[in-house]
């Protein structure tokens, strides 16, 4: 059984980097060192005193120290992880494209009223999970030992038992719409027709190779998927599943 610090470092680097990040802003915050109203998505700080830092600080916090953050840290070890060593496996670039064009999308729909939130994080997180259940569509599934299901079906069981506890819908649909917009416009759209429009971009691929985080994206999974036959998109895939 290897240590914790056996386990830390065999962690694949994106989401290593981002579950580390997190719990740093979230101890932080609970040790007071932090000051919690600094770090929030607050559009009025952005635009009208330029606290740009805002933009991207906000996806660092999971709620403070709960049940709650360690399931969203635990979900990011598990499902980011297992995306970044199965699908994504030597695709750094595209695995960090795929959480840098997620904090955008949550961006962009954190400006509409009834969908705003200080914190995006768990929403972050929550796509993260709705990806891992498109890419492997038929894991079998043990929620808290109470029901067995297709891990298709997981992001929105999780949705009603967050509900159910009394968590906020918003964070939960906002990855659930943010996961779905990248998978059909990597994976669904691109099965239907042949056409890829959504591609890592350039600057992604210098990023990675700069600071040898990773590989860099690999055009084979889109040229897969052109290459197959149409209308078939959502026949979904799967992956062995390690452990």
């Amino acid at each position: 059984m290897s240590s914790p610090a056996e386990f830390y470092n065999s962690l694949p680097p994106i989401s290593k980097a981002y579950g580390t990040a997190c719990l740093l802003t979230t101890t932080a915050v609970q040790l007071g060192l932090l000051n919690i109203f600094y770090i929030a998505l607050l559009h009025e700080y952005v635009f009208k005193y330029f606290q740009v830092w805002r933009l991207f600080t906000n996806f660092f916090f999971l709620e403070k120290f709960s049940i709650n953050f360690g399931i969203r840290l635990l979900m990011i070890a598990r499902y980011g992880v297992q995306l970044e060593k199965g699908p994504f496996e030597r695709r750094t670039a595209d695995f960090l494209w795929m959480m840098i064009f997620g904090a955008l999308t949550l961006l962009v729909l954190s400006a509409i009223p009834i969908f705003r939130t200080p914190f995006l994080g768990v929403s972050l997180v929550f796509m993260l999970l709705y990806v891992w259940s498109r890419e492997f569509p038929n894991a079998q599934i043990n929620i808290y030992g109470l029901v067995t299901l297709k891990s298709f079906y997981l992001p929105w069981a999780m949705l009603a038992l967050d509900v159910i506890f009394g968590s906020k819908l918003i964070p939960d649909l906002l990855g659930i719409i943010a996961g779905h917009l990248y998978y059909f416009l990597t994976v669904l759209h691109p099965l239907a027709t042949g056409k890829v429009f959504l591609k890592t971009p350039m600057w992604v691929n210098k990023l990675v190779a700069r600071y040898r985080i990773g590989a860099p994206s690999q055009p084979s999974r889109s040229a897969a998927q052109s290459d197959r036959p149409t209308g078939v998109a959502f026949s979904g895939r799967s992956y062995r599943l390690n452990g």
